[in-house]
């Protein structure tokens, strides 16, 4: 008899402290946003585990803590982030938002030859802080835009002919195609110079044979295109990885 009170008691030690352990750890579930956007492919490591797991396509992620466990959010291209289980994050029934920052690493300047620096304005040629036009950007300008208000000056027989006339026979509209078309090429070229093939291929995973198909589809993109401009690098391959991803959806499907 006291044999059995004894196995009796170990095994509701045993069962008290399974019973314990089970409640004391949690399935986490949460959502990685960038710039209001999720981002699928983050890394997610419990730094007391080192159990982890990736974010999938709606930034979606789910793994097992504790309070007190420490999750660790990595990218190459986003800040590393570092959270801290609290007892609230255990009490409650929602998922955790996380918000990532891209990191900020601008572009070098790149230095042709010595005198790249000797402008026309620092040779007193043109006033300095003039603006500098292409030239689909100077075919624009001098064939003006037309506006509807600029009707009032017929009124005072002061309005401009030639912006009208070019509104109605379409020249505007034509150099306004021609100087966005010039800006994408400008940009494709640019493209290029900031990454070489092997990027595409290896990291964005692009066919080699679509390469230059990717680029235009990439210039393209008019947020793409701000972000060339900003000349920000980190932002230029944000982007870049995400239209690799519904590039490559897009090729995928025409294949089937």
């Amino acid at each position: 008899m006291k044999t059995n009170k004894t196995i009796s008691a170990v095994f509701f030690l045993f069962f008290a402290q399974s019973s314990f352990g089970q409640a004391d750890s949690k399935q986490l579930y949460g959502k990685i946003m960038v710039l209001s956007k999720p981002v699928e492919g983050i890394s997610i490591i419990n730094n007391n585990t080192q159990a982890s797991v990736i974010s999938d396509a709606e930034g979606g992620f789910s793994i097992k803590v504790k309070e007190g466990e420490v999750l660790v959010f990595s990218s190459v291209n986003l800040k590393t982030l570092q959270r801290r289980i609290t007892s609230d994050d255990m009490k409650s029934s929602e998922m955790i938002l996380v918000q990532m920052i891209v990191k900020e690493v601008e572009l070098k300047e790149v230095i042709v030859n010595e005198n790249a620096d000797i402008t026309a304005e620092k040779l007193g040629i043109i006033p300095r802080g003039q603006k500098k036009y292409t030239q689909a950007e100077r075919q624009l300008a001098t064939a003006g835009d037309f506006k509807p208000i600029m009707l009032l000056g017929l009124l005072g027989g002061s309005m401009q002919l030639d912006p009208l006339i070019n509104k109605i026979n379409g020249r505007t509209k034509r150099l306004k195609a021609n100087l966005e078309a010039e800006t994408k090429e400008k940009n494709f070229i640019k493209l290029g110079y900031l990454f070489d093939e092997i990027y595409f291929v290896e990291k964005l995973k692009v066919p080699i044979e679509n390469v230059n198909e990717f680029k235009f589809y990439a210039v393209e993109n008019n947020s793409f295109c701000d972000a060339m401009n900003s000349k920000n690098k980190t932002s230029i391959e944000f982007l870049l990885g995400e239209l690799a991803v519904k590039y490559k959806e897009i090729i995928t499907g025409e294949n089937k």
